[in-house]
């Protein structure tokens, strides 16, 4: 038995909902997406609504995985440069991070929306990793990774989960408070050394000159 095709109509009211929720979280954070409101926005009904979203968290972490396919594009069209792994890799996270920063409303929004511990969201969580791993892998490779057929090894998974949770436990602390764009830069430098080795001939970037980088906006 073939799988049921979706809805054109309700993938397209979908997709409104949440860009709608996005442009809340960009204006007012978090307590700005609220259902009612995202409904009416869209120009949808709150049960056309509750036919895909459960909670605002689900909307938020919905957003997340659009935000990172459009990173995915992006990095795709422009990978990060470099000619050893650790350079690429590096770059690439400095690419992520700054989208992240540049809109800190909604990021924050989104990373709280990770955290709130309901199980219906862990698959959907699951997705922003597999799709951080890929471009993380990308980056080691040096070329795209298409999570379906690149045939990612164990090693490359390993490497790619490991960084990619110090870099969302960053962002969370930055989501807190507790880290600035710069500090997360050299972190991850740091982390991506320890386990990729440094590539030869490469300076120690001076303190506060990740801060510079991370801080560029996109262009």
């Amino acid at each position: 038995m073939s799988a049921p095709t979706a809805d054109p109509i309700l993938e397209e009211r979908a997709r409104r909902i949440v860009e709608t929720s996005i442009e809340l979280a960009e204006r007012g954070g978090f307590e700005a997406v609220r259902l009612r409101d995202v409904a009416a926005h869209a120009g949808v009904a709150m049960g056309t609504l509750y036919r895909r979203f459960r909670s605002k968290e689900d909307l938020l972490v919905a957003a997340l995985e659009q935000e990172t396919r459009t990173l995915a594009q992006r990095v795709r069209q422009r990978p990060p440069k470099g000619a050893e792994a650790s350079e690429r890799v590096v770059g690439f996270f400095e690419i992520a991070t700054r989208g992240m920063v540049r809109r800190p409303n909604l990021s924050r929004a989104m990373l709280r929306a990770t955290a709130a511990g309901e199980p219906a969201l862990a698959k959907k969580v699951g997705v922003f990793h597999d799709l951080m791993r890929q471009m993380i892998v990308g980056a080691l490779r040096g070329e795209p990774v298409d999570g379906a057929a690149g045939g990612i090894s164990d090693d490359e998974k390993r490497v790619g989960d490991l960084l990619n949770r110090v870099w969302f436990a960053l962002m969370m602390s930055w989501a807190g408070g507790g880290q600035s764009p710069g500090k997360i830069g050299e972190e991850m430098r740091t982390s991506v050394e320890l386990v990729l080795g440094r590539p030869p001939g490469m300076a120690i970037p001076q303190t506060g000159a990740m801060e510079r980088v991370v801080q560029q906006p996109e262009r």
